[in-house]
């Protein structure tokens, strides 16, 4: 589904990421791990081409990520996902299903059962700038799943969420997960992130440190987080 091959990301004198490999399987829910500038959102911004490689290539589905046809099937969630604070939930799900060019009827069907899914019933006509921040994430997960996309990328989905929004949104991925979605989703909650995910890779300054199943990574009565810490302190 994913594959990058020896990216290399420079901004002048700092190189962000430096030459990464790894792949994504399709269905895989994939984590990518490490400390605040690793490297994490410079690698989906490259994935969404938001910008490009210095070297090295990115494809989704066999396509290169600078060809707009390997987006058709993506669903994005940014880390500052924001909404107009005027437009209510509904009219933004479906704004971002007219971009899709569904018909009026589809679009409603479909933001009616994603409304529900997200657990936003009764609160879906407010205006957005009455919404908590965990509210506007659910919305912005939301948004990531109109027109049924085959792979979700997700930059922080539960951040501004509470315990019972965390745990509900990762039970929501475990479905979508069960329904043959690919998930790659960065997180700093790495105790949900092993409870959730398959496989992860882990940055540190740019560079990769280890990708492969979450059951390998972890072993001798260790979590995620003390293999985390161990392999970033170096």
């Amino acid at each position: 589904m994913i594959e990058l091959n020896t990216v290399t990301k420079r901004y002048g004198s700092l190189t962000a990421v430096d030459t990464v490999s790894f792949t994504v399987t399709a269905g895989e829910c994939f984590a990518l791990l490490g400390p605040n500038g690793a490297g994490k959102t410079t690698i989906v911004k490259m994935l969404l081409d938001f910008t490009r490689p210095t070297a090295g290539s990115l494809s989704i589905r066999g396509i290169p990520t600078t060809d707009p046809a390997c987006r058709a099937s993506i669903g994005y969630l940014a880390e500052n996902h924001r909404i107009p604070p005027s437009l209510s939930g509904w009219r933004y799900l479906l704004r971002c299903a007219e971009l899709l060019d569904m018909s009026r009827s589809d679009a409603a069907d479909q933001c009616g059962r994603i409304v529900e899914l997200i657990g936003m019933q009764g609160r879906e006509h407010a205006p957005a700038g009455t919404y908590s921040k965990g509210m506007i994430q659910r919305f912005g997960l939301g948004a990531a799943l109109v027109g049924n996309p085959k792979l979700l990328i997700l930059d922080e989905p539960t951040s501004g969420l509470d315990p019972i929004g965390i745990r509900e949104t990762r039970l929501l991925l475990e479905s979508l997960k069960e329904r043959g979605m690919t998930i790659f989703l960065n997180s700093h909650l790495l105790s949900e992130v092993e409870k959730l995910c398959d496989t992860a890779a882990i940055i540190n300054r740019g560079a990769l440190l280890v990708k492969d199943a979450i059951s390998a990574i972890v072993r001798d009565g260790d979590t995620l987080e003390d293999v985390f810490v161990r392999l970033v302190k170096g």
